[in-house]
């Protein structure tokens, strides 16, 4: 990618309206039929039959348990011998497995001290608990490799993941852990220049899909970078620019190109594979479209379903989303800048494909009507009904004009503020992302949005409320959670698996939260 001119100049053309391009569509043939590195063979893929009956039979109660179990020898050893041993019963095949695989144990963090000592004194406690050295993987492991040290989220969640990172990130920022955040970058860095973009997090079965991408505002948090390793990154966002271009466009009714969410497979979830195949009953367009839930980042949301209730009528590659795109107009900015820095001939592309998707945001995931930015259904031609925590993406990746992002602040104080942080979705359904649950990221987004737009009122009642609400469920449980309930301040609840402890994003943004209202960071 260093120095590529054909690969700008392709990627901006597939930004403009079709009528745009037509003269120019010459330029973008030698480069839009490059091919990405093949995805690494899953778990579910190298024990097919064997993987497929230990997930329907629940030999484990959390499903990933045996996506992230470490083969003893090769696969083809054990599925030869798999073969052999005919029909087995639950116990025999549970025999079968632990007698063939490294089975990991349930994730945990330390238990909490009586002490309860402050809040801000136990984050930074639990940074060396969730901090994982390099990892080479042993064989036939679903792990990634990783050249330097990583912060895990905690519990089940055992590797690096991509939008988790960046919450995380604040508050090792904020306990100076810079050294720490850097060895994260490179990592991030590494998944790049190897399959092309950054996976949803560091598992074979994750690589088929990303999340939303937050590796320039990762690259920002960095002080002081060679220039060399700053050209290195610059071309790291670029491929994964053109990750998203390539593999992720929709055309609007006015030619214009913006992203959803995808994923490059339409089989059953490695880490929820049974549950997929209750959902999707053997269609593999379901199953594409719940791995681009996941790869959204909401798995899974009312925003997702086409009756806005249930997970069957799910059709989230449908889909254009005001997230998503707000971050990619982040990034061609973000791209535009390390360009003019590093003297190179992509910063006027950027720019004008900065521009270009902002008039399309403006025009296609803004409601007039309801005073909020929203998600595009393509086959309903409309945006999608309801209120957000989506909505202040426009404002935190300052797309927004100043007067919308006005009508988003009242939006946002109307309809998802609670007594206790900001709601996901005003849709109470039972998926984690969803009414009344509150997370981490989208407070964080939500208060640096709004005070971009000069609402720090509104931003500093989402961010003490949200720091009430980790306050009082550390005292009562010596915890930090994964979600939390801002309507009646406990846990959150919803989704495929238990609420998880740790907890990455959750301490990162606390600790965010706490040095920028000043409460508790001693």
């Amino acid at each position: 990618m260093r120095g590529s001119t054909g690969v700008v100049a392709a990627v901006v053309l597939a930004l403009l309206p079709a009528a745009a391009t037509a003269q120019a569509a010459p330029a973008a043939t030698a480069t839009t039929a490059r091919a990405y590195p093949a995805y690494p063979a899953s778990p579910a893929e190298l024990f097919g039959a064997l993987f497929d009956q230990v997930q329907r039979r629940r030999l484990f109660p959390d499903g990933k348990t045996f996506a992230d179990a470490t083969p003893k020898r090769s696969a083809a050893a054990i599925m030869a011998d798999y073969a052999r041993a005919g029909a087995l019963d639950d116990a025999a095949l549970s025999a079968f497995v632990l007698a063939n695989f490294d089975v990991p144990e349930p994730g945990r963090t330390a238990p909490p001290s009586a002490a309860r000592p402050p809040l801000a004194e136990h984050i930074r406690a639990l940074w060396p608990q969730l901090t994982r050295p390099p990892l080479a993987p042993p064989p036939g492991s679903s792990a990634l490799a990783l050249p330097r040290r990583y912060v895990v989220p905690g519990g089940r969640f055992r590797e690096m993941y991509y939008w988790d990172s960046y919450f995380t990130m604040l508050g090792l920022e904020a306990d100076g852990e810079h050294a720490l955040t850097r060895d994260m970058v490179e990592n991030f860095v590494s998944l790049v220049e190897r399959y092309g973009h950054v996976p949803n997090g560091t598992r074979t079965y994750y690589v088929s899909r990303s999340q939303p991408p937050f590796l320039y505002l990762m690259m920002g948090l960095m002080r002081d970078v060679d220039r060399a390793t700053q050209a290195r990154w610059l071309d790291a966002l670029l491929a994964e620019h053109r990750f998203w271009i390539e593999q992720r466009s929709a055309t609007m009714p006015d030619g214009a190109r913006l992203q959803h969410y995808g994923d490059g497979k339409s089989t059953p979830r490695d880490e929820s594979y049974r549950e997929d195949v209750a959902t999707g009953r053997g269609d593999a367009r379901v199953y594409n479209d719940l791995r681009a839930g996941a790869e959204s980042g909401w798995d899974y949301s009312s925003r997702w379903f086409a009756d806005g209730r249930t997970l069957a009528t799910i059709d989230t590659t449908k889909i254009v989303p005001a997230d998503l795109n707000s971050l990619l107009y982040g990034m061609e900015r973000a791209i535009a800048a390390r360009c003019r820095t590093l003297a190179r001939p992509c910063a006027a592309p950027f720019e004008r494909a900065a521009a270009t998707r902002r008039r399309a945001i403006e025009r296609w995931l803004w409601s007039e009507r309801d005073g909020r930015y929203g998600d595009y259904d393509l086959a309903a031609a409309r945006l999608r009904d309801g209120v957000t925590a989506a909505t202040a993406y426009p404002l935190f990746t300052e797309v927004a004009s100043r007067s919308r992002g006005a009508r988003v602040a009242k939006t946002i104080e109307r309809d998802l503020l609670a007594a206790n942080g900001l709601r996901t979705t005003t849709a109470a359904t039972g998926q984690q992302w969803d009414r009344p649950n509150g997370w981490a990221p989208l407070q964080w987004v939500a208060v640096e949005g709004l005070r971009r737009y000069g609402a720090e009122p509104l931003a500093r009642q989402i961010g003490t409320r949200f720091l009430a609400t980790v306050e009082r469920e550390y005292r009562a449980s010596g915890k930090l959670l994964e979600k939390y309930d801002v309507e009646e301040s406990r846990a959150g609840g919803g989704g495929e698996y238990p609420t998880q402890d740790g907890f990455g994003w959750t301490n990162g943004v606390t600790r965010a939260l706490q040095q920028r209202y000043a409460q508790g960071a001693r």
